[in-house]
């Protein structure tokens, strides 16, 4: 997987946490991944066609969704519920919003499908290319999380 279909996920990530929730998410070292276990309690999961086709999961850490979201809505909410998932499947949103500019402005044209959010501890990611992903570790002060990216570009078919 080219570096060039990953740092946008990554740029994404950290613009759109400091600004909508003021928290300063610290990227790791990327690994590959090439089971469905999840690395998170609950998680956003959003697929892509065009010129790159594949998917990006979140999953975070229940501690971390929990501080973000309440970041987010200027109350503390103590437990994963509706609201927390509502907001997962929002942030993913967002996030690769501003990951598909980012690869438009390299040409590329991806299309996305409406975030699903899956949650509860040992729950399973199924990217739409199957195969090895991309993990990106990000540590917050209230817990980790992780943006797991699996990208392929499409090869134009010739006439």
């Amino acid at each position: 997987m080219d570096v060039r279909f990953i740092n946008p996920f990554l740029e994404g990530t950290i613009s759109v946490l400091k600004t909508m929730a003021f928290v300063e998410p610290k990227p790791g070292k990327p690994y590959l991944k090439n089971d469905g276990l999840a690395r998170g309690d609950v998680s956003g999961i959003i697929g892509f066609t065009g010129t790159l086709s594949g998917s990006m999961a979140l999953s975070f850490s229940e501690n971390a969704i929990l501080k973000i979201v309440s970041n987010m809505l200027g109350e503390e909410i103590r437990e994963i519920n509706g609201d927390i998932e509502d907001a997962v499947g929002e942030i993913t949103n967002i996030i690769s919003g501003v990951a598909r500019k980012k690869l438009e402005s390299l040409g590329l044209t991806v299309l996305a499908a409406i975030p699903t959010v899956v949650s509860g501890k040992g729950h399973s990611i199924k990217h739409v290319l199957g195969g090895t992903s991309v993990v990106i570790p990000f540590e917050t002060k209230d817990g980790p999380f992780v943006v797991d990216v699996c990208m392929s570009e499409m090869k134009q078919k010739t006439k």
